[in-house]
């Protein structure tokens, strides 16, 4: 299938509450903070052991309200086969953008809720 597991989830949101999740999966969960590639958000990566697992996502000044999905943002699911992937996605005729960072290809689409899958490819 492709689909190997979670990945990570990304809440976005104003600063103020950025800050109050960082302290509350930090102090009150139990994860700690860790390296965050660069990449064009701004916000903090919170690492369950060696695996990042929470991405909070500081909301741009003026866009802080909350999406139609909440705080979520995004989920992501990590994944094998990308040249699978992108042939079935394309069969089904739905919509995804390509992009990335050096370590991983990644496809972004809406699911049918409209809320956000991100599929990472990192062996791709």
């Amino acid at each position: 299938m492709g689909v190997r597991g979670l990945d990570h989830i990304n809440l976005r949101a104003p600063a103020t509450l950025i800050e109050r999740l960082r302290r509350f999966y930090i102090d009150v969960i139990g994860l700690s903070e860790g390296p965050r590639p660069a990449v064009r958000s701004r916000g903090h990566w919170l690492y369950a052991g060696a695996h990042p697992l929470v991405h909070l996502t500081i909301a741009d000044e003026g866009d802080g309200a909350a999406m139609p999905t909440g705080w979520i943002a995004h989920y992501a699911m990590a994944c094998n086969d990308l040249t699978g992937m992108r042939a079935r996605l394309d069969q089904a005729r739905v919509p995804y953008r390509v992009g990335g960072s050096p370590e991983q290809v990644q496809l972004f689409l809406l699911d049918p809720a409209g809320v956000t899958l991100e599929l990472n490819f990192k062996d791709s």
